[in-house]
């Protein structure tokens, strides 16, 4: 409790508090000459272990009888608690006027500011307001409220716990006039808490005050900017990464209201994924052995049982290295690596990661899983962003003892004895993203281009490296962005509530702008991303163009990998060709004298995935036309086919 305070309250209620036993045999003496001389009930003599007891039982009749029962649990009381605790129980239930209740409120209530910021005649005037409470009402009985108040701090002068000067600025100072409104600083998790927690009306939370007062500020700011295009909604979490403790928690925009479904918890409610879970579907096929992140992925027009799908900016590259793909956030590559991966496979994965959302199987979804097909929380992503690097952090602890471990919810509610502690409970089983997928994962996504407000960030002394992914869902009506750096993780939403889509409703325009703001108020780290996992990786030979295992025709490059890259297969589009002896036609052994033929290495491509992938790959070589006597001759095949 704030020094000033619990000053002023034992002067005025209890100057014996430190010594007596529950009960004041010097103050019940007292008060019963008063009554005596008055006739009446005038003085009750109790101290503030007693009235505690008072204001933890029923309204009763002020009778010798019930004053005895009092003295008793109030001896009890006191050999059960500490006289510190028995102060913060009064100072948490004492009435304060107006239904008022507890020091922290009426501090608010009355002056706008925390109770450690009070000054003296603030709080000698809270002090002397719990013995009668109706003082406060403007314009009733203010001059009386004065009087005690101006009292109490004579006392305090005489007593030597208040010098002259402050005595006399005290003094001058004005009582409140008007209450306040009482600071909103997290309604929608307040709101949370009161549904899922019964018979408890004082809830504690791992929220950093300052951090959410500065990120509430942060999101009325947007919310301006956003209303510009008729974009009403946003919400966001703010985490401490190792511990999943969340330190800022924005359920809604500030001031959407009613109109616009102000009062909707965004954190929990499922909204379209839009892109944001193909970083899920990289780091799987990565342990699976599908691809290594420079692997080719087709990106060409596809017809995959009458499913079409697109790219954002509906242009194709031919063949792009996952991780560019990953990168770009480019839909028909991933659609492509879902397929091979396996829709079932995923969704369980997905599951497995915490999106309880996804209540429907997965053939409900199909391949538009991964493009944003089903619903998620956002509560849900900071969960399974923060397990990738979560694992990551633990694996540097110890590396040697390595197990994956649980999946981790985002803590936001304080137990009794400070623990923190999930507000719901999980039955997934444990899922397992390895160490060096994840380091992969994110290494990757660190090189999103940031926008506009964000480029050039490498600059400055100050920033930091930031895994970060957006996603935009169909007919522009979710945005999102996430990001994660070693010591924190943020996830945005932006959009409307009722679900209206509006043009420039992107994630990276949208969301992202916001994320990385809200990364400005977090202290300051070395910002260096998260550190390799050496011992889970070893050096291994690629094929420099494919990305795949190499094969006897390939450039080779060599590649820190996951143990699972053995499985991974080997470079299909490399295969050796014949050349005539001036090495511009291509000839069979059957139609060309063998003695003159040139053997050579060659990148073939699939036709469909050739003729996108040269338009922006000048230096791709299509196959050498072939030489005039073997153009009826058979050959082999000229190209593998599209995976």
């Amino acid at each position: 409790l704030p020094h000033r305070f619990t000053t002023c309250l034992l002067a005025f209620e209890d100057r014996r508090f430190w010594r007596h036993p529950g009960f004041d045999p010097l103050a019940l003496g007292r008060a019963a000459l008063q009554n005596l001389r008055a006739g009446q009930v005038v003085s009750g003599g109790s101290t503030l272990t007693m009235q505690v007891i008072r204001l933890s039982r029923k309204p009763r009749s002020r009778s010798f009888w019930q004053k005895l029962y009092e003295i008793v649990l109030a001896t009890r009381l006191e050999l059960s608690r500490s006289k510190e605790e028995i102060l913060r129980l009064y100072a948490g239930h004492a009435p304060f006027g107006g239904n008022v209740v507890g020091l922290e409120a009426a501090s608010w209530r009355y002056f706008g500011k925390p109770p450690q910021l009070l000054s003296w005649a603030e709080a000698a005037t809270l002090a002397v307001l719990p013995n009668q409470p109706g003082l406060i009402h403007p314009g009733r009985n203010r001059r009386l409220l004065l009087q005690k108040r101006n009292r109490l701090l004579r006392r305090l002068l005489r007593d030597h716990q208040l010098d002259s000067t402050s005595f006399r600025l005290a003094l001058e100072e004005p009582l409140p006039s008007r209450p306040h409104p009482l600071p909103r600083l997290a309604p929608h998790l307040l709101e949370r808490f009161a549904q899922s927690v019964t018979r408890q009306r004082r809830f504690r939370s791992t929220l950093d005050g300052n951090l959410q007062q500065a990120a509430l500020e942060l999101a009325e700011r947007h919310e301006r900017r956003l209303k510009a295009n008729q974009i009403h909604n946003l919400a966001f979490v703010v985490l401490d990464l190792s511990s999943g403790e969340v330190l800022a928690y924005v359920g809604n925009a500030p001031h959407a209201g009613d109109e616009h479904q102000g009062w909707v918890d965004v954190v929990r409610a499922p909204r379209s994924s839009g892109s944001i879970l193909k970083p899920f579907l990289f780091a799987r096929a990565l342990d699976a052995g599908l691809i290594l992140p420079p692997s080719l992925l087709p990106d060409v027009p596809s017809d995959l049982s009458g499913f079409h799908p697109e790219n954002f900016h509906e242009s194709f590259d031919g063949a792009v290295p996952a991780e560019r793909a990953l990168i770009r956030s480019l839909n028909v590559p991933f659609v492509h690596l879902l397929r091979d991966y396996g829709l079932e496979r995923f969704h369980r994965d997905l599951k497995r990661l915490g999106f309880a959302s996804l209540r429907f199987p997965a053939r409900h979804y199909g391949l538009t899983l991964v493009l944003g097909g089903g619903e998620v929380t956002l509560w849900e992503l900071a969960g399974a962003y923060g397990h990738l690097g979560r694992e990551l952090l633990r694996y540097h602890e110890a590396p040697q003892d390595f197990r994956p471990g649980p999946l981790l919810a985002p803590r936001v509610l304080l137990s009794p004895s400070g623990e923190s502690e999930n507000d719901e409970t999980r039955s997934t089983l444990p899922p397992v993203i390895s160490p060096a997928a994840a380091w992969q994962t994110l290494k990757t996504l660190e090189k999103l281009e940031r926008p506009d407000e964000a480029r050039h960030w490498e600059l400055f002394p100050s920033s930091r490296k930031i895994s970060w992914k957006t996603g935009t869902s169909f007919g522009f009506r979710d945005a999102w962005a996430v990001g994660l750096t070693p010591r924190y993780l943020v996830a945005v939403w932006v959009g409307n509530a009722d679900g209206e889509g509006r043009p420039g409703l992107v994630g990276v325009r949208a969301a992202a702008p916001l994320l990385f703001d809200l990364f400005g108020l977090l202290p300051a780290d070395d910002g260096a991303g998260f550190p390799p996992p050496w011992d889970a990786m070893h050096p291994r030979p690629v094929c420099a163009l494919s990305g795949y295992l190499p094969t006897s025709h390939c450039p080779v490059d060599t590649l820190w990998v996951a143990p699972a890259a053995s499985r991974v297969p080997a470079c299909p589009y490399h295969s050796e060709i014949l050349l005539d002896e001036s090495g511009h036609f291509r000839v069979f052994a059957q139609c060309y004298p063998q003695e003159k033929t040139r053997k050579e290495s060659w990148f073939i491509l699939p036709p469909l995935m050739a003729w996108y992938y040269r338009a922006l790959h000048p230096g791709y070589r299509p196959l050498p036309p072939l030489f005039e006597s073997c153009r009826d001759a058979p050959g082999d095949e000229e190209a593998p086919p599209m995976s």
